[in-house]
């Protein structure tokens, strides 16, 4: 549903839960200041539990850092932009901000002091938030939240991105702060899960594809997008490319425990949602934002005429035999490699044939929309960077990262990484899809990086170039000598 942009997005692993500690300040029940009064309180509550359903926590809130203190280094496909300190901090927080200039900030993106937010927050989701929801919001931030005194790193992105006044234009042409539309024939259920997707969940944000300006496809909504190393796939109702084959039952499920036991785990960003966010929103609510995403106009993926649904592809199987008694060189054939990795690195966990543990902690390989998929990235980024989360149903589930730890005795190289991915895709997914050296770097490099930057930079030059040379050109003309005609002295 959300992966980090939150992605966008999400980037997004950076924003990985790691201990409770976050977990505890996203669930708590916040005791009011003494400014806030009796008839605060529900707001207040109200106003936390809106938060949570944002997932504000996420991105504000570093790994072991104080709540909402800000820090976070959210990576982006145009360089990393660092999450600011939302608590009511008067120096260093949103202390200061009118009600109105929090709205702002929320449905507009623009600060208190005017200069504009950049899409990694996404504004452009709470753009359809109510002024009731808004409200409650403001007065949990200010009086429930508590301040902390501490400074984050400003976002320095390259020139030209960091000229945030070119988010106004950004804004003009895709920005939709306009409440939701009334929908005459749906019920409460449906409107408001569609309110809560739309709105503070910001499911879009991550499992929508982006334009060249970054802007979301919305006649692709939800029908998959990378974000930051990791892949948020289709979750439209299509059969075989999208969640069609899930119950809603199932649905509820994964988003209240990050798992759907023969289909799919939460791992990512994704994780850190339904650790922090998801796994915290009433049943009732969940229900809703079930009924609405199954009731999505259904979206094909390239070639899923003739792709089964990434949920049933697969079986048990292995070829450790193939490399007994072989030596152990490097120039050995990349499956046999594979094979080690996997016997030395994975099969005490995921079982010699990769069947999972009956408990479905170490889940199967196969049979699991990790490995079955079109898109690798999220087998990459699983063994690069590991997988967390916490839920009160589905209790703590860790894999440790075997690529991101350096001088570690169990890091991968992008070969061997590669390797692997390979030797899993090959016995237990889709054997269609190869990993090279290259893709894993890319993911290892925190995902695909826009060529925008570069077009930008390109756009300028030739616009400075013409500028320059239409200043020439009147100069010239200036200089030109004026010729008089006899016959007008006449």
């Amino acid at each position: 549903m959300k992966t980090l942009s939150k992605t966008i997005q999400a980037t997004f692993a950076a924003l990985l839960c790691t201990l409770t500690l976050t977990a505890q300040a996203s669930t708590a029940t916040p005791t009011a200041t003494p400014a806030a009064t009796q008839a605060d309180q529900a707001v207040i509550e109200r106003g936390r539990y809106l938060a949570v359903a944002s997932d504000c926590i996420a991105c504000h809130t570093t790994p072991r850092g104080k709540p909402m203190a800000g820090g976070t280094s959210i990576a982006s496909p145009v360089g990393a932009i660092v999450a600011t300190n939302i608590t009511p901090s008067k120096q260093f927080g949103i202390g200061n901000y009118t009600e109105t200039q929090f709205a702002d900030a929320l449905r507009k993106g623009v600060r208190a002091d005017g200069a504009h937010l950049y899409p990694a927050m996404p504004y452009t989701a709470y753009s359809v938030m109510t002024d009731a929801d808004i409200h409650a919001l403001y007065l949990y931030f200010m009086k429930a939240v508590q301040p902390v005194d501490q400074a984050t790193a400003e976002t320095s992105l390259p020139f030209p991105m960091n000229i945030r006044l070119s988010m106004k234009g950004w804004n003009a042409l895709f920005l939709n702060d306009k409440p939701l539309a009334p929908v005459a024939d749906r019920n409460e259920q449906w409107l408001r899960g569609r309110y809560l997707a739309e709105g503070p969940a910001h499911c879009s944000t991550c499992h929508t594809p982006r334009g060249f300006l970054m802007q979301e496809k919305l006649d692709l909504q939800l029908s998959g997008a990378q974000v930051g190393p990791w892949y948020a796939p289709n979750i439209t109702p299509h059969k075989t490319s999208g969640i069609g084959s899930w119950s809603q039952a199932e649905l509820v499920t994964y988003l209240k425990t990050g798992r759907v036991e023969g289909k799919a785990q939460a791992a990512g960003s994704m994780a850190e949602a339904i650790t922090h966010s998801f796994s915290h929103l009433t049943d009732d609510d969940l229900q809703a934002i079930a009924v609405y995403i199954l009731d999505r106009p259904a979206i094909a993926d390239d070639k899923s005429e003739v792709q089964r649904t990434r949920f049933d592809q697969g079986k048990a199987g292995n070829a450790l035999a193939a490399f007994r008694g072989l030596p152990a060189g490097a120039t050995t054939d990349e499956e046999v490699r594979g094979a080690r990795i996997f016997s030395a690195s994975c099969a005490s966990c995921h079982g010699y044939n990769g069947q999972g543990t009956k408990d479905g902690y170490y889940p199967s390989l196969y049979k699991n929309s990790a490995t079955a998929g079109v898109n690798p990235s999220n087998l990459i980024a699983t063994i690069l960077y590991g997988v967390e989360r916490e839920t009160k149903d589905g209790g703590h589930v860790f894999m440790p990262p075997f690529g991101n730890q350096p001088n570690a005795l169990n890091s991968l190289s992008n070969d061997d990484v590669a390797a692997l991915s390979n030797y899993v895709l090959k016995y237990y997914g889709n054997p269609s899809v190869k990993v090279t050296h290259d893709d894993v770097e890319v993911i290892r490099q925190g995902g695909p990086q826009s060529n925008l930057l570069l077009l930008a930079r390109i756009g300028m030059v030739v616009a400075g170039v013409l500028v320059l040379a239409l200043l020439v050109w009147l100069r010239t003309r200036k200089k030109r000598p004026v010729r008089i005609n006899e016959n007008d002295w006449k």
